[in-house]
Order: C-alpha cells, then sequence, then structure tokens
C-alpha cells in the first residue's frame, strides 16, 4: 500500500466519542473594542416607611421584667392594629432579657434586677400617617423608637427608567471616545448590570419617653429618594 493510500485509511477510521472536541470558530472583530461604564438615575418619592418600635422594662426578677414588658407589648401591638396597620406590616425583631449589675470595685459584680425588651419593625405604607401612629405608641408603652427607613414599595419601574438613562449615558460617551479618535461607534456588543441601587437616608434613632405623648405630633418627611443602576458597554468603534 502506498503512503497516500495508507493516510487515507486510516482518516476514514471512526474516531472515539471522547476524542470528538468541538471548537468554536474564533470570532474575529474587525474594529476598536471600547467599554464604558455608566450610572442610570430616576427619582421617586419613598412610600413605605419601617420603624422599629418597642418596650423596654426593668424589674427586680426576671419573671417580673418579662410580666411587665409582655404586658406594654400587648397594648402597643393592639394600637398598631387599631390604628389600620395590616398584621403582615409587623414583625417581631428582638427579644431580650438581660441582668443589669452594679459594679464597685475589688468586689464581685452584683445582680440589681433584669431588663427585658421586645421590639418590632413595622411598617407604614401611609407614611404622612405614621407620625401620629408613633405618637399613640409612646402613650401606650413603646418607650424605644428607631428609625425610619424610607424605601420604595414597588421599585422595577424606576429601575427601569435608571437602566434606560445609563444606556443612554454610555452611548454618550462612547460617542465623545470616537469623536476624538477619529471613529464612530458601529454597534453595541454586549451589555452587563452592576446591579440597581437605592440608598435608604441615613437612619436617625429616637428614644421615646412617656412624658412626650403631650410633645408636638412628631413628623415624618418622605423627601425624594434616588434609584440607580449601574451597566457596562461593550462598543464597535471604526
Amino acid at each position: 500500500m502506498t503512503r497516500l493510500a495508507l493516510a487515507a485509511a486510516i482518516a476514514a477510521l471512526p474516531v472515539p466519542a471522547a476524542a470528538q472536541v468541538a471548537t468554536a470558530p474564533a470570532v474575529m472583530i474587525d474594529g476598536t473594542i471600547l467599554d464604558v461604564s455608566a450610572t442610570g438615575t430616576t427619582v421617586r418619592v419613598p412610600d413605605v416607611a419601617t420603624i422599629r418600635a418597642g418596650v423596654v422594662t426593668q424589674a427586680p426578677t426576671a419573671a417580673a421584667a418579662l410580666a411587665a414588658n409582655a404586658s406594654r407589648m400587648a397594648r402597643v401591638l393592639a394600637a398598631l392594629k387599631a390604628a389600620g396597620v395590616a398584621e403582615r406590616d409587623v414583625q417581631t425583631s428582638n427579644i431580650g432579657l438581660q441582668p443589669q449589675y452594679r459594679y464597685v470595685q475589688n468586689e464581685t459584680p452584683v445582680v440589681t434586677g433584669y431588663q427585658a425588651t421586645n421590639m418590632v419593625a413595622v411598617r407604614f405604607r401611609d407614611i404622612a400617617r405614621s407620625g401620629t401612629i408613633l405618637d399613640t405608641l409612646v402613650k401606650q408603652g413603646a418607650n424605644q423608637i428607631e428609625g425610619p427607613t424610607l424605601t420604595i414599595d414597588k421599585p422595577d419601574a424606576a429601575q427601569d427608567e435608571a437602566r434606560v438613562d445609563a444606556v443612554a449615558k454610555a452611548r454618550a460617551r462612547a460617542e465623545l471616545y470616537a469623536r476624538a479618535a477619529g471613529l464612530r461607534v458601529d454597534r453595541i456588543v454586549a451589555i452587563a448590570e452592576g446591579g440597581g441601587n437605592m440608598p435608604p437616608p441615613p437612619m436617625p434613632m429616637m428614644m421615646a419617653r412617656a412624658q412626650s405623648s403631650d410633645a408636638a405630633e412628631s413628623k415624618v418627611a418622605a423627601g425624594e429618594q434616588d434609584v440607580s443602576v449601574s451597566i457596562t458597554v461593550r462598543f464597535l468603534l471604526k
């Protein structure tokens, strides 16, 4: 058998499946690649306020501290229900019981009593009413209030607006680079999203006191909140 015939015969033999490796053809890009990162933003008025409210009680014994706490917390929860806050918008966030000590130098600390804590996270879907409800909670025994955290209940539409803004900004920046380089933007090759961002405003802490029930009504101002989305766009310049 000649050498040429032998080579043809070997080529005709079946190849094991494990040896058959499909290789994607390399894609050659005729032009210059430019990656641009941009952040699109839009503005919304927050429509949900989340506030943590609860009761802190102290007593000589653990049982007495828990009993006093449970009694006052029951009034707080009843006040929330009477104000029209739905059960799904009230969630226990913390329950605690800690001994209280008296410290004297060179002596073993002595337990002087116990402190019981019960906190709930309350979501207000009507921000304008949240201040009034908080004042009612204080009157019913709540003596610790933290918040508010203001958020947007349904952010999808706002995030989509931010995405459109991000693409427009990336395109404008790509056009600028292309003109500076004596080129033009041919097309978008790829888009990658870095995630949306809705940072809540700083959360102040308010320590409510029983005597504050006679004070002026608390006010919660919704203000405005930025909704942003960051993307990276790959452009082909020619």
